[in-house]
């Protein structure tokens, strides 16, 4: 085992004591592991060999990595050949490296950060790709139970369940992994409260969640979750089919299912939910803060991208304030205006035919 390999296992279980969640412990390793192989095919194997210049030659060799075949930087994935890292992976990368070096210097493994001073690339500021509209939510809910009533769908209990898992989704807003980790005792119908545990970044949020999803996880609650239970002890709120907690991934493709039912083809799926939840309470008048505490942002500039989401909200003030909106109001006829500009035009031009 070379220095690297030693210094990056004591990082991760520095991190994990310290109470990351194993997703970003497995996110940690996947980056600098990527490092090391880059490293060890320039024969460098221990953390006092790395310098401030070795980071930077990194870091253009992340800019201008393509993608070739297999898995992860250094090695591509075949069917993106010939892609570029985005942005957002080389930032994440490059934050792991910033990360664990600070940490190797504090633990006195090395005398100084190489990487304390490389600036990170950045991140483009994109908004969701798209949202629903009131209908349109209402549509995807009314195709849980569509099929149940015309024989052509899934049974009365999983539309129930998933009745009750998708108003849990648009009430609240959680994220996918927030969803599937929800137990028994982290929902409270008759309170109408929800408890978020370990979210994003390890942190803990209570929710308010509405009375119609309230109604309808008590439904899924009292007539279909026991018929699903297996494991007793198992006090995970949305089971499948086998009994089992979901995971994300078979969360997706259920969300999409509903989509496709509602005659909706658009990109995303439980996060689509998210950005619906947060643009439309942004439109009836909800503080970007309280926004923020339903999203469970860390930091307000996070949540700030839905105010550049919400057009409905952008259209009320630019017809209330804008000088063309009173001109629209009376806008002549296609006739009437070519005759308004003639006669314009008339009025400055001097008797010769010159522009006055």
């Amino acid at each position: 085992m070379t220095g690297l390999e030693h210094a990056l296992l004591r990082f991760l279980e520095a991190i994990a004591v310290r109470g990351h969640t194993p997703s970003t412990v497995r996110t940690r390793e996947s980056a600098l592991r990527a490092f090391l192989r880059w490293a060890a095919e320039r024969g460098l194997d221990d953390p006092a060999q790395v310098t401030r210049a070795t980071i930077e030659r990194y870091q253009r060799h992340l800019y201008y990595y393509r993608e070739a075949g297999g898995v992860g930087v250094g090695r591509g994935r075949g069917r993106n050949a010939g892609k570029a890292l985005s942005v957002q992976t080389q930032h994440g990368h490059l934050t792991a490296l910033r990360l664990w070096f600070r940490w190797l210097t504090r633990q006195n493994w090395i005398a100084s950060n190489p990487a304390s001073e490389i600036d990170l690339p950045k991140l483009p500021q994109r908004l969701p790709r798209t949202i629903l509209s009131p209908e349109e939510v209402e549509a995807v809910l009314a195709a849980t139970l569509a099929g149940v009533a015309n024989g052509t769908g899934n049974s009365a209990d999983s539309g129930i369940r998933d009745r009750a898992l998708l108003e849990t989704l648009y009430a609240t807003g959680v994220r996918r992994r927030e969803l599937a980790n929800l137990t028994l005792y982290d929902i409270d119908t008759e309170r109408g409260t929800l408890m978020v545990r370990q979210g994003k970044g390890g942190r803990d949020r209570l929710l308010p969640i509405g009375a119609r999803a309230c109604a309808w996880v008590a439904k899924y609650l009292a007539d279909v979750r026991p018929g699903l239970v297996i494991d007793a002890s198992d006090t995970t709120l949305f089971l499948n089919a086998d009994g089992q907690p979901f995971h994300g991934d078979r969360l997706t493709p259920l969300v999409k299912r509903y989509l496709a039912a509602a005659g909706i083809d658009r990109p995303g799926a439980c996060h689509l939910f998210r950005h619906t939840m947060a643009t439309q309470m942004l439109e009836n008048g909800a503080d970007i803060r309280f926004i923020q505490a339903m999203l469970g942002h860390a930091s307000i500039e996070t949540t700030t991208i839905y105010t550049r989401v919400s057009l409905a909200k952008l259209r009320e003030v630019y017809e209330r304030t804008h000088p063309a909106r009173a001109v629209r109001a009376v806008a002549p006829s296609h006739d009437n205006a070519r005759a308004a500009l003639l006669a314009q035009r008339d009025v400055e031009t001097d008797d010769d035919g010159s522009a006055a």
